[in-house]
């Protein structure tokens, strides 16, 4: 499977890097990329859209993933109780006539990542805001009913994403991508 990790954070040395790096561990058997959103530059809605004849490189980059990609999993940390404003305008300026293909026929699944106790908080508003796109662009896709919370996360993940033994959490992040996997062989193999 063709897999697109998007790891929601820009801020440098994020947590959220760290669980895509896990995540990407847990795949190695498949096609996995994983975009940084450290890198991020699409512009506000205020500031203009986005044109397909002039995409930066971080652009082009995330909507090449998003279009070879049969499964997405988007990462977002608990950002004052919700997604990160970078993850929300991702989804308005790519939400259009222009984008749509991205947003049809593929598997979008969702982990929120926190420092302390949380991630549910992004994961449903994700899930909530994907699934609105995927019907306004009129979509043929799966939005994955199981998430995934990443707890504490530097305790549990070194910087490149390696488990540093905490048998709860190696277990919970294997069975979201097992799920995730499952969905998927069923989605695309009907």
């Amino acid at each position: 499977m063709k897999i697109a990790i998007l790891s929601g954070s820009a801020r440098a040395n994020n947590n959220t890097l760290r669980v895509a790096k896990a995540l990407s561990n847990t795949l190695v058997s498949h096609d996995v990329s994983i975009i940084d959103f450290t890198q991020y530059d699409i512009p506000l809605i205020v500031q203009g859209t986005l044109n397909k004849e002039t995409l930066t490189g971080f652009q082009s980059q995330l909507i090449q993933a998003l279009d070879e990609a049969q499964i997405v999993i988007t990462l977002s940390p608990e950002y004052n109780w919700s997604i990160t404003p970078e993850l929300l305008n991702m989804y308005h300026a790519l939400g259009v006539k222009d984008f749509a293909h991205l947003f049809h026929n593929k598997v979008f699944a969702f982990v929120g990542v926190s420092a302390g106790r949380g991630g549910k908080a992004p994961c449903l508003q994700m899930m909530q805001i994907c699934n609105k796109v995927v019907s306004f662009t009129a979509g043929l896709s799966v939005v994955s009913s199981k998430i995934f919370e990443s707890h504490e996360t530097k305790n549990v993940l070194d910087e490149n994403g390696n488990s540093t033994g905490n048998v709860m959490y190696d277990k919970g992040l294997q069975d979201f991508t097992n799920y995730t996997l499952a969905v998927a062989n069923r989605w695309f193999n009907q």
